[in-house]
């Protein structure tokens, strides 16, 4: 059964294949909301999902919403033939997973195809997603999964080398590391095509923090010429079709705020393979607040790094960090990107300064740039001799921003307030979790300016009525609703030298 219908263009994005059809061609077709049709041309063809209406199509029209009037290139009136579908097996192997069954290399392949072509809807994304963080998969599953995800997106060929990245799975307020690690390898004589994703469940993104101070959003060709040019570049990888099924996901686990270790593992390892690195150096941060809370599995999932990058023929090292508290003072993207910047001068906090040098070493004894066991005293070198702050400086000029910004000039928002201690004491634990939830609501990551600066540090001696932290808004609102937040979750813990006091009273004979 099928019907030619005229196209009538909706200026609607949907994130997937969608159409509208008129109730009653519909129940001529057989098909309820949800169910697939097959639009077709002579010269091309498209799946997409149905979605019923009696008020924004006439009967005998479909509309067409962006994705697909792009994708067949259809006009205004162009008639097309319309025919139900039945479900891609794609849909069943995405049960199957939900079963708790190992899916086929080709099973597999059907969900990451179906993926990248917009052949699944919101719900069926959210399945899988959900599926991959109840059920888990096996080391051969998450092999294929990778090799999917990088063939069925462009590749990044460099003529110069070697190529090294570095990944940290996040976790950690203040993570800002990249921009100071990045330059330094660069500077190095390293060769790193950096493209990082904007935050997904933490208040700041690499890609978000780059972005205040120069473009991140290139297409391949772009990224090439840059990094052939400077040596190094920090871009958004959602701009460009590398491993373009993990982008897609990352909109699901951002609504979800899940973060499945068997997709971190694919989604990582897959943008590095598609940009060509032959060895990849993966951050663990690891303690109270993190992804990984306990030393044990943080090394579990370091051990299922290596494998994979064994399996995958890609040289893994993986160092595990301390993230037990925000990585510096700042967090939001301005502000992170200030510190940044005052850790390439030389100043800035030790924890930003000790991270990135600790990883740049590792990343130029891995690209045998240095001996084995120098890379850290050359790293800090690099940094101390200002070379690794002018290939920053180099890097944001070669990718649009002005090279010659200072920290200070960096706009933050102009709506602050500073929160004081409570009562005397010794600062003994910040609250990951909290400090985030509180950069959030007060507008990070969309708003750049937004975030907290932090005063203290854990192991800090604190007077009431001193500052603790300072949290910066765009906006009164969302200065307002980041105070509420301190109000239900207070972000730090003090305490006195006595802890606590236990009584009990005398027995009676």
């Amino acid at each position: 059964m099928a019907l030619t219908l005229s196209v009538r263009p909706i200026q609607m994005e949907s994130g997937y294949n969608l159409v509208l059809l008129h109730e009653e061609d519909a129940e001529e077709l057989g098909i309820y909301v949800g169910d697939r049709v097959r639009l077709s041309l002579p010269s091309s063809s498209v799946v997409a999902v149905a979605n019923l209406t009696r008020e924004m199509v006439r009967r005998g029209e479909v509309g067409t919403l962006l994705e697909v009037s792009r994708r067949m290139g259809v006009k205004e009136g162009e008639r097309v033939t319309v025919s139900p579908l039945p479900p891609p097996p794609s849909v069943e192997a995405i049960r199957k997973k939900m079963e708790g069954k190992r899916l086929s290399p080709e099973e597999i392949g059907e969900i990451v195809r179906d993926i990248v072509q917009n052949n699944l809807t919101p719900t069926e994304l959210s399945a899988f997603v959900v599926a991959e963080y109840t059920r888990g998969m096996s080391m051969e599953e998450i092999v294929s999964l990778t090799l999917h995800m990088v063939e069925t997106g462009e590749r990044l060929r460099l003529e110069r080398g070697p190529v090294v990245d570095v990944h940290s799975i996040g976790g950690v307020p203040g993570n800002k590391y990249a921009l100071v690690t990045v330059p330094i390898a660069v500077a190095g004589g390293l060769t790193v095509p950096k493209t990082s994703s904007r935050a997904i469940t933490s208040a700041a993104g690499t890609a978000d923090v780059m972005e205040v101070l120069a473009h991140v959003s290139f297409g391949l060709e772009e990224i090439k010429e840059i990094v052939e040019r400077v040596g190094g570049i920090i871009a958004w990888g959602g701009s460009v079709g590398l491993a373009p099924a993990d982008d897609l996901l990352i909109r699901t686990e951002r609504v979800l705020r899940l973060d499945p270790p068997c997709q971190m593992l694919a989604s990582v390892m897959a943008k590095k393979l598609a940009e060509g690195a032959e060895h990849v150096l993966i951050d663990l941060p690891t303690g109270p607040g993190t992804k990984l809370v306990g030393e044990g599995e943080a090394r579990s999932l370091a051990h299922d790094f290596l494998e994979l990058g064994r399996r995958l023929g890609v040289r893994v090292e993986v160092a595990l960090t301390y993230g037990g508290q925000p990585l510096g003072r700042a967090v939001g993207p301005a502000l992170e990107a200030r510190e940044a910047l005052e850790a390439l001068a030389g100043g800035g906090p030790n924890s930003l300064r000790e991270k990135a040098v600790g990883l740049a070493g590792m990343m130029l004894e891995m690209g045998g740039k240095v001996p084995l066991g120098r890379g850290r005293e050359v790293a800090w070198e690099l940094l101390r001799s200002g070379k690794a702050q002018a290939k920053m400086r180099e890097m944001i000029e070669a990718q649009g921003g002005d090279p010659r910004v200072k920290p200070e000039e960096v706009p933050v928002g102009d709506k602050r307030v500073e929160v004081e201690a409570p009562s005397d004491g010794y600062v003994t634990h910040i609250y990951n979790e909290r400090i985030t939830a509180i950069a959030c609501a007060a507008g990070a990551p969309r708003d750049k300016g937004a975030g907290v600066r932090l005063f203290v540090k854990r192991g800090h001696k604190v007077n009431r009525g001193e500052k603790l932290f300072e949290i910066y808004a765009e906006h009164e609102s969302k200065l307002e609703e980041a105070l509420k937040v301190v109000s239900r979750s207070f972000p730090m813990k003090i305490e006195g030298m006595l802890l606590e006091r236990l009584s009990g009273a005398p027995r009676e004979w």
